[in-house]
């Protein structure tokens, strides 16, 4: 049971590591890819985050509670804890911003090689920065909670 216990809690803790560590790199590549002011290779780094990076870091995204509720059911503490109810409306949240940036994102491919106006970067740097903002709240309530 102990060692079902620990995989589990690895397998958990991974994506919650990587998560964070994926967004961040794709703020600096976009950011670095739009300052450089070539619309090749930002359309190139775009397309391959909608197309292999938002899907693996969604499905990864989706194992997390799912493997937080085998760990906290097997330890069997009571789903009305203040931390996890909390880290589920922040998961929400993090779903609907995480949408939200996919639909920018699309909305900027579609625009194709012309430069993408200020407003648009502006606003998925907002989304993205709000991402890792949530992620790292759910990560932080998930240290508080009960040993």
């Amino acid at each position: 049971m102990m060692d079902h216990y620990l995989l589990l809690k690895i397998l958990h803790s991974l994506p919650a590591v990587l998560l964070p560590l994926g967004v961040i790199a794709h703020l600096v590549l976009l950011w670095k890819a739009q300052r450089r002011g070539e619309p090749g290779v930002l359309l190139r780094k775009l397309r391959r985050t909608r197309l292999i990076s938002l899907p693996v870091m969604g499905v990864l995204a989706v194992t997390l509670p799912v493997s937080g509720w085998q760990l906290v059911h097997g330890v069997g503490w009571p789903l009305g804890q203040f931390w996890l109810l909390g880290s589920a409306v922040l998961f929400g949240l993090l779903v609907f911003f995480g949408l939200l940036l996919a639909g920018r994102l699309a909305a900027w491919e579609a625009l194709g090689d012309t430069p993408a106006p200020q407003r648009l970067l502006r606003f998925n740097l907002a989304y993205a920065a709000v991402i890792l903002l949530l992620l790292l709240a759910i990560l932080g309530l998930m240290g508080a909670k009960p040993a």
